[in-house]
């Protein structure tokens, strides 16, 4: 039988939507106040779920203080308080929408945990606006 588990972290970070190959105009168009050349910000929520069956030795899933200490060393480490357009080198590239930023936070947990756990990751930009990654 399997259960899933689920850690909830915070982190607070700063982006452009903006592709370089369009015009001005097309990204205005596109990516609208996102698009800002000055930046704009988000308190994103993240919630990370592993599902697995429990370890019959301790009963856990995954030990949740484990979990919690990788979120915090890969995840909130590396994006709280950066401009994630300037400051990272994930999205150096790759524009940082919600969906973007999903991946590459699925991507670098799933190198961290046990490939016989699921995993699945939710990502809040706003109270309304969260994506989910794998769907």
């Amino acid at each position: 039988m399997k259960v899933s588990v689920f850690r909830k972290e915070q982190f607070n970070a700063a982006h452009r939507l903006h592709n370089p190959a369009w015009s001005d105009e097309q990204n205005t168009k596109v990516f609208g106040k996102c698009n800002n050349p000055n930046y704009h910000g988000h308190n994103y929520e993240l919630i990370v779920k592993v599902t697995g069956e429990p370890d019959p030795e301790t009963g856990y899933v995954m030990d949740m203080k484990i979990l919690s200490d990788i979120i915090k060393q890969y995840v909130t480490d590396k994006f709280d308080h950066r401009n994630l357009n300037v400051d990272t080198e994930e999205f150096k590239h790759k524009n940082p929408t919600a969906e973007n930023i999903a991946i590459v936070i699925w991507h670098i947990l799933r190198e961290k945990i046990d490939s016989q756990l699921d995993l699945k990751v939710t990502l809040y930009e706003t109270e309304r606006n969260y994506v989910e990654f794998p769907a």
